[in-house]
């Protein structure tokens, strides 16, 4: 599959911990392109693991996608992103600046995202937030495309995450 996406677009990465948002995006964008929640939380507060500086983190996401869109780079939202709320409030953001804006959607199995998180060493979450991260995720799926996004692509096997072709388009 290949996904061609404007080079001045919000990209929303959307899946449960564990579905290789971050590994995904590292792979196919520039650093200085993804905004990380856990990245934000770690400058917030030293730590990506600390969730009491979750608020802080998204505001300066938030802060900083505004930023980067009103300048027309590409942007893309390292971020659970599985529930409607969140997602409008990144929607708000890049239809007040006029950008495109793309849903990329890890939907890999539910064990997947557990092995992963399991195996890792750094940021192991309890199973049960997984868990409410995937069913939250796959609730809201059948909503996506009325949410606004101009493109969405939803994966749901490592092997389509692993083939996926990202070209970026002149804006």
């Amino acid at each position: 599959m290949i996904l061609r996406i404007p080079g001045d677009a919000m990209v929303v990465l959307v899946g449960p911990s564990g579905s290789g948002k971050s590994t995904f995006a590292a792979r196919h964008f520039a650093t200085t392109q993804i905004l990380s929640s856990d990245e934000l939380r770690a400058i917030v507060a030293d730590d990506a693991n600390d969730q009491t500086a979750t608020n802080a983190a998204f505001e300066l996401l938030h802060t900083a996608l505004a930023m980067r869109l009103a300048r027309r780079k590409l942007t893309v939202v390292d971020a659970t992103s599985v529930d409607g709320w969140a997602r409008e409030r990144l929607l708000a953001v890049a239809r007040r600046l006029g950008r495109p804006a793309a849903a990329i959607v890890f939907n890999l199995p539910l064990a997947t995202c557990l092995e992963r998180n399991a195996a890792r060493a750094d940021r192991r979450l309890p199973s049960a937030a997984i868990r409410g991260q995937f069913d939250r995720m796959r609730g809201s799926l059948d909503g996506l495309a009325a949410e606004g996004f101009d493109q969405i692509a939803v994966l749901s096997t490592a092997g389509e995450v692993d083939g996926i072709v990202v070209e970026l388009l002149p804006d």
